[in-house]
C-alpha cells in the first residue's frame, strides 16, 4: 500500500497517527523527523480557549502535534491561545480574512455570521456527541458545513467533542421557573435565548472571562463544559450550587477551520493527513472527557463540598417547550440555515429513536441495577 492510498483511509491513518505521537504536549518546530527533499509548510493555527486548557485547548495542541509528526516534518503547525495574536471571538474573521491560517474553536461563537453555525456545536435538545459525529460524517453535515464556511472562505472539520455538558454553576438555589427571572448568567449560543425566554440576562463570555465576572457579581451563574474544565476554573469558589444535566449543549462539537485558500493551495498528502488529524483529535477529545469528566466530579463533590442540584420536571417541561421553538425559530431564518436545520432534526430523530431501544433504556437498568 503506498503513502497516499493509507493516509486516504481516514479511521486508520487517524488511529496511526494518535499512537504515533506520543507526547503531545511539544507544538510546532520540535518534530521527529527532518522535512527531506520538500519545503515545510508552516501553518499558525489560533484558538478561542486560554494556553493548554484541559480538553479544549489541548483537542487544539492535538491536531497541530498529530498532523505534524504524520507529515514527517513537511507540515509545521504551531499553536497560538486566545490572545496571543488575536481574541477568542476574533478567530474566525483572523482566518477568513488570512491573518491566520486555521482556528480551533466552538462554531457557535460565529452565529452572528449565520444562525446555521449553531447546529454544529450544540443546540437545546440537540444531538448527543455521538450523533452529532454520525450526521457529519454519514448524514450530509459535513457537505452542508462545507457549503456554510466556504462563504466565509473557511474549510471546517469536527477536531473535538466535549460530550454532555452540565446546567451550570448558580451562587443560589434555583427551585422555580420564577428563579430564572433576572438571572445573568454566562450562557452562549441559542441556550442563552432559551434563558432570555425563561426571563433571564445571557451574556457570551471567553473562557478566561467568566471567573472575574463570577467574583465581582458582573454576572449570577455560568455554563461552562462540565466537571473536568470546570474544576480547572474553580467555579465552586464563587457558585457552589452545581446544576445537571444540562439541556443546552448534550454533545458539542468543537471544530478547526482552516482559510479555504490555504486548504487548496495543499497537497493531497497534507490535506490527507490534516483531515486524519483532525479526526484522531475528535476521538481521543471525547474518550479523555468523558472519563476526567467522571474523575474530576469525585473531586468536586468529596473535596470541595459542591452541591450537587437538578431541574425540576416542571422546569424540564417549560425548557424543552422554549428550547423546540427556538432551535425552530433559528433554523428557519434564511434558506441556507433551513436546509442545515432540516437535515440536522431529521437526523436527530432517527438516531433518538435508535436510543430509544438501545443506550437510553441500557442505562437506565444498569443504573437500577448497579445501585441495588
Amino acid at each position: 500500500m503506498d503513502r497516499r492510498t493509507f493516509l486516504s483511509g481516514a479511521a486508520i491513518a487517524g488511529a496511526s497517527i494518535a499512537s504515533a505521537c506520543g507526547d503531545t504536549s511539544q507544538q510546532g518546530s520540535d518534530v521527529a523527523s527532518p522535512a527531506i527533499n520538500r519545503g515545510v509548510k508552516r501553518l499558525r493555527m489560533v484558538t478561542t480557549w486560554p494556553a493548554n486548557f484541559p480538553g479544549l485547548g489541548t483537542a487544539a495542541n492535538n491536531v497541530a502535534a498529530y498532523a505534524n509528526a504524520a507529515s514527517g516534518g513537511t507540515l509545521d503547525i504551531r499553536v497560538y491561545a486566545a490572545g496571543e495574536i488575536v481574541s477568542a471571538f476574533e478567530a474566525f474573521d483572523a482566518v477568513s480574512e488570512g491573518t491566520a491560517d486555521m482556528y480551533h474553536g466552538a462554531e457557535y461563537y460565529w452565529q452572528g455570521k449565520s444562525p446555521a453555525f449553531n447546529f454544529f456545536t450544540a443546540v437545546p435538545l440537540g444531538m448527543t456527541a455521538t450523533e452529532i459525529m454520525g450526521w457529519v460524517e454519514f448524514g450530509g453535515g459535513q457537505a452542508l458545513w462545507d457549503e456554510l464556511s466556504g462563504q466565509f472562505n473557511i474549510k471546517p472539520f469536527q477536531a473535538g467533542n466535549s460530550g454532555h455538558q452540565m446546567g451550570g454553576w448558580f451562587k443560589r438555589e434555583i427551585n422555580s421557573l420564577e428563579d430564572f427571572r433576572g438571572l445573568r448568567m454566562r450562557i452562549p449560543g441559542l441556550g442563552g435565548n432559551v434563558l432570555r425566554e425563561l426571563g433571564g440576562a445571557a451574556v457570551t463570555l471567553s473562557g478566561g472571562e467568566i471567573y472575574p465576572a463570577l467574583q465581582s457579581g458582573a454576572i449570577d451563574a455560568t455554563e461552562w463544559v462540565g466537571p473536568w474544565n470546570d474544576l480547572a476554573f474553580g467555579f465552586y469558589r464563587e457558585a457552589p450550587f452545581y446544576y445537571g444535566p444540562g439541556f443546552h449543549e448534550p454533545g458539542s462539537c468543537l471544530g478547526v477551520g482552516m482559510n479555504l485558500g490555504v486548504w487548496n493551495d495543499l497537497d493531497e498528502d497534507h490535506k490527507a493527513i490534516i483531515h486524519a488529524a483532525c479526526r484522531a483529535a475528535n476521538n481521543v477529545s471525547l474518550a479523555e472527557f468523558t472519563y476526567q469528566n467522571a474523575q474530576a466530579l469525585d473531586v468536586l463533590l468529596n473535596e470541595h463540598g459542591v452541591q450537587l442540584r437538578s431541574f425540576t420536571d416542571e422546569m424540564w417541561s417549560r425548557i424543552g417547550e422554549i428550547s423546540e421553538q427556538v432551535v425552530s425559530d433559528t433554523g428557519n431564518a434564511d434558506a441556507m440555515t433551513r436546509r442545515v436545520y432540516e437535515s440536522y432534526i431529521t437526523a436527530r430523530n432517527q438516531m433518538q429513536n435508535w436510543g430509544r431501544i438501545s443506550e437510553m433504556p441500557y442505562m437506565a437498568h444498569r443504573d437500577r441495577i448497579l445501585r441495588g
